[in-house]
């Protein structure tokens, strides 16, 4: 976090136009520091400062400005002016830019750009959104299997002013297909004469242009790569991706899922850098949704009021449910948020195959037994003491309510993520909230339907 105190600072040299400070609040600090106190001026400020430094440095602080940050000071720069600057950029971040921008501002900027960065902006803008090819980078170091480790070192330094990294070099053919790799600390180890070819690891594990940005993360976690190849269908490599572009990307799926979980559609943004306007649609398309699934609960418990009503009105039965209604719909629709939420986790890292799906059923099933078992007892025990003072019976539907609710809630929480996960469907969809509304129309039905088969049906 930076220091405060620099924006009021910054603005003192802006208005003084003092432009060797400013060069030198450019020069200093990282560059992610200062792309954070450079988030808090207005565009024209931003290219003030920015001014007043080389452009590699600009590129620099500009790749980490967030999204809507870039855009806004893309689209108040004469263009022109902006070419140098998206030329420079990384390949994979440039992508992002252009990508949240409309598209025909897009089209007025490429012709400002050299043919070679305008055809693999194209390229990188073709692939579907959340896929490996939307956010590798083209920028690989790759060296044919023939030559020696003298060499190769030769050419790597000629190769790595342009690339993002050159810690896996990646051994192709003449038609750019992959076979195999080697790293930059292996390379300096070996023999100077030693050929490529004889100390390469063959066998590289690398993921489809078009597999999902999460499956990738995955399996860079898994092996601990600090880069993965990225090929096509006929095995040539296309790019990579990077140890950073992957932290971004695990923080964006578990936000993504957090929203979720809360029944809050993903925002692409962050909450104060989203629009008020776009926050209160987010959450409340999901609020509506699950007022429409409460009042399925409503239906329910008007389906079975006339009967209660009128039983009350004779013989006052049936008028203790109503206190324990609470219990019913809250231990249903707590178990199930709570079996979704580590299922959905689970789905989330990968550790869940298909085969394992009947084990996770019969697994949260006798979880919901020894849990409904528990929460039943305290039902029972609560409701036959002389706090309520119920009839045995009575006090038997609350606890086999209890029970039971446990247990259908448990089971659900757990298996409705999967069933979304086989459909091709984000888990996370069967949001928390979601659960328990579900839970909450089934608990009502069960409450009252046990009590008229164990208390007796209703009189009168």
């Amino acid at each position: 976090m930076y220091n405060p105190l620099l924006l009021p600072d910054l603005r003192v040299m802006l208005a003084e136009n003092d432009q060797q400070a400013l060069a030198e609040f450019s020069r200093v600090l990282h560059p992610a520091v200062t792309a954070e106190v450079l988030e808090g001026l207005d565009s024209a400020e931003v290219w003030q400062i920015l001014a007043n430094c080389d452009l590699e440095r600009q590129v620099e602080i500009f790749e980490f400005m967030s999204l809507p940050k870039q855009v806004e000071l893309v689209e108040t720069r004469d263009r022109k002016l902006l070419s140098g600057l998206l030329e420079e950029m990384s390949p994979d971040d440039r992508a992002d830019l252009l990508a949240r921008m409309d598209q025909d501002k897009v089209e007025e900027l490429l012709p400002l750009i050299a043919q070679a960065e305008r055809s693999d902006i194209r390229k990188l803008l073709s692939y579907p959104e959340d896929s490996a090819g939307s956010i590798m980078t083209t920028e690989y170091a790759s060296l044919p299997e023939e030559i020696s480790v003298r060499d190769a070192l030769d050419r790597l330094r000629s190769q790595a002013p342009n690339r993002e990294t050159i810690y896996y070099v990646y051994i192709l053919d003449d038609d750019r297909r992959l076979h195999g790799f080697i790293s930059l600390r292996e390379l300096i180890l070996a023999k100077p004469d030693a050929k490529l070819a004889s100390i390469m690891q063959r066998g590289v594990l690398s993921v489809r242009v078009d597999q999902d940005q999460e499956f990738v993360a995955q399996e860079m976690a898994r092996y601990d790569f600090l880069a993965i190849p990225v090929v096509d269908n006929q095995n040539h490599l296309v790019g990579i991706v990077t140890y950073d572009d992957i932290l971004d990307i695990v923080q964006e799926e578990a936000t993504e899922d957090a929203h979720l979980l809360g029944a809050v559609s993903p925002l692409e943004d962050g909450y104060l850098e989203t629009p008020l306007i776009t926050i209160a649609w987010k959450r409340g398309i999901w609020i509506l949704f699950l007022s429409v699934m409460a009042l399925f609960t409503a239906g329910v418990l008007n389906y079975f009021e006339e009967l209660v009503n009128k039983a009350a009105e004779i013989t006052g039965q049936y008028t203790w449910m109503v206190l324990f209604l609470p219990l019913v719909l809250a231990s249903g629709g707590n178990a199930g948020a709570q079996s979704a939420t580590l299922v959905i986790r689970t789905l989330a890292l990968g550790e869940l195959t298909r085969k394992q799906n009947i084990s996770l059923a019969k697994r949260e099933l006798v979880i919901g037994t020894m849990l409904g078992f528990c929460v039943g007892m305290v039902g029972f025990v609560a409701a036959y003491s002389s706090l309520f003072g119920l009839e045995i019976m009575e006090a038997v539907t609350v606890a086999g309510t209890a029970f039971l609710i446990v247990v259908v809630g448990t089971t659900c929480g757990a298996m409705f993520p999967v069933m979304f996960k086989s459909l091709g469907m984000d888990p996370a969809l069967m949001s928390t909230p979601l659960i328990a509304a579900l839970v909450d129309v089934l608990g009502v039905y069960i409450y009252y339907n046990m009590a008229f088969f164990l208390v007796g049906p209703p009189s009168g």
